[in-house]
């Protein structure tokens, strides 16, 4: 117990070990999930359900259709879509082809799309038609020889697809033009794969399930390597840490139903929703666009549901909407908080309109992703991020990797969800893991005698919108590339609605260089959430006598 003093704090029946060891890979936990709970729904999405027999089934067929592709043993599928049907269907059809997942961000300009792209050496990628016209631009600079095309239609049906799909390219008009003659509809990959005979490869816990990206100090954005032990691990701790929450569900009769708002390319709905669900014999109602919150909610006014996991922003979004009593909130158990602060005054709203406090965690890209979480038994907002996971051992150390106690330190976490390193980047590994096992988290915690932990700053000059990293060299290497643009820095500053903003300082030497055309630079090289918010002109930056750019200068004077 003294090297954990934390194990004081568990809910009673919350074991302080798991067995990573229980399942040999990802693709044994879904079948024993797709043999256990055949006829029970795993997905609801437009007011259709699916069963897990028919993600057994599709995901079968899919990986078929893969292998006959001539696709090899590890090769590398990026999936690009939001949350539909066809995504957890393509993540269990790579997987069981023994091909590796890469996470793509939807909303990805072609340019950090050609770079994570040709980084993976992804060979094929099943991409939803709104972002076709993305992946058209930068296909020729990569490896990729194969595209399954999705629509948001697709799994609905002859009449509602249809329908569904009219509404989405002409109506909404969010398909723009593109041209990929070698691409494959989804149904008739579906179609072919149903054909053919899925031949099971021997997959193993050190195997590479998926290759997570997450932003790098440099700039260039980097895969976690996350291997099956590492996803089951974290699917087994998150288990263990809801348990009191899924055995009161359970013991009503209930199937677990969760919320799938989170984007399912970001680990933490990866692991939360996708995975847990799977292994759990739970429901996911698939969220396709959150950002559209009369939408959310009228989906989920049709629906009775256990569990939320969202990011900060969405509560605070949701529970001040005009539409949030139309919500039967009554039967809502754990709402999990992740992927950036959860600040203390949404946490009290959530609490005084739902009854269900707000549970926060921390996880990073690198830790599949969860770290630390509150108890599902709390009754109230601790403003803490908890305390570590069932065989998770957290310590705090400072710039030279000792361990401090006492005083604030780096977060630095050892256990079997860490990853087993950055893709194809030694020397990024080495600087991020010490001797000893333990990934540099690179934030900075405080640790109380109790074990709850309580981030204070952070190391990284990352910026987190809305649960999003954005990392200021990559922003500021596309606006150094604007003409007349001397110089210029980027920091985070507090914002009340996505906990952090992009702020830019520049010093140009061109009157036509305006706030807005640094704004029109931005399009098309940028995702939205990395685009400056805050744009300050100035005539120097402020320096170290090195001429390194002092950025704590410059997050004391916010506009």
């Amino acid at each position: 117990m003294q090297d954990r003093p934390w194990l004081a704090a568990y809910p009673s029946g919350v074991a302080a070990d798991i067995d990573p060891g229980r399942y040999q890979s990802l693709v044994d936990l879904m079948d024993q999930a797709f043999e256990t709970y055949a006829q029970r729904n795993a997905y609801s999405f437009m007011g259709k359900e699916w069963t897990f027999a028919q993600v057994d089934a599709y995901s079968r067929a899919l990986a078929a259709y893969f292998q006959s592709l001539g696709l090899q043993r590890g090769d590398r599928v990026a999936l690009m879509m939001p949350n539909i049907p066809q995504y957890p269907v393509a993540v269990a059809a790579v997987l069981r082809a023994g091909l590796v997942v890469v996470n793509v961000n939807p909303l990805y300009t072609a340019r950090e799309l050609e770079h994570q792209l040709k980084d993976s050496g992804a060979k094929a990628i099943v991409i939803i038609e709104n972002f076709a016209h993305t992946l058209q631009q930068c296909i020729a600079n990569t490896e990729v020889q194969h595209i399954v095309l999705c629509s948001m239609g697709d799994t609905l049906g002859w009449f509602k697809g249809r329908l569904v799909n009219h509404v989405v390219r002409h109506v909404k008009k969010l398909v723009p033009p593109f041209n990929l003659p070698q691409a494959v509809p989804y149904p008739e990959a579906m179609e072919r794969g149903q054909s053919l005979t899925l031949q099971r490869p021997s997959i193993g816990p050190q195997d590479i399930a998926i290759l997570q990206y997450t932003g790098g100090t440099t700039g260039v954005a980097k895969g976690a390597v996350l291997l099956h032990r590492n996803l089951i691990a974290n699917v087994l701790q998150a288990e263990a840490w809801y348990g009191p929450v899924l055995d009161s569900v359970r013991a009503s009769g209930e199937q677990i139903t969760s919320v799938c708002a989170l984007p399912l390319y970001h680990i933490f709905a990866f692991t939360v929703n996708m995975m847990l669900s799977m292994h759990t014999g739970g429901r996911n109602i698939l969220i396709p666009n959150p950002r559209d919150l009369k939408a959310t909610l009228k989906e989920l006014s049709r629906q009775r549901f256990h569990t939320f996991p969202a990011v900060n922003t969405l509560f605070n979004g949701l529970a001040h909407h005009p539409d949030f009593g139309t919500v039967d909130w009554s039967h809502l158990k754990v709402s999990v908080g992740g992927g950036m602060a959860v600040q203390s005054a949404v946490a009290k709203l959530w609490l005084e309109k739902t009854g269900c406090p707000i549970c926060e965690g921390y996880g990073l890209s690198e830790t599949s992703p969860i770290v630390s979480c509150n108890p599902v038994t709390a009754t109230e907002f601790t403003a803490t991020i908890g305390v570590p996971l069932p065989s998770t051992y957290v310590k705090l150390v400072d710039d030279d990797g000792f361990e401090v106690s006492g005083q604030s330190g780096e977060i630095a976490v050892k256990g079997p969800q860490v990853m087993a390193g950055y893709w194809q980047r030694p020397e990024e590994t080495a600087r991020a893991m010490t001797p000893e096992g333990y990934f540099r988290t690179g934030d900075i915690g405080i640790m109380d005698e109790r074990g709850y932990i309580t981030i204070v700053d952070r190391k990284k000059d990352m910026v987190l919108v809305s649960g999003f990293n954005v990392y200021p060299n990559e922003v500021e290497d596309v606006i150094a590339q604007m003409p007349g643009v001397l110089e210029c820095a980027v920091v985070g500053v507090p914002d009340e609605k996505t906990g952090e903003a992009v702020k830019l300082v520049v010093v140009v030497n061109d009157p036509q260089v305006t706030e807005q055309a640094i704004r029109d630079f931005c399009k098309g090289k940028l995702t939205n959430y990395k685009h400056p918010r805050i744009i300050e002109f100035r005539d120097e930056l402020p320096k170290t006598p090195v001429g390194k750019v002092l950025r704590r200068e410059l997050r004391k004077s916010q506009n």
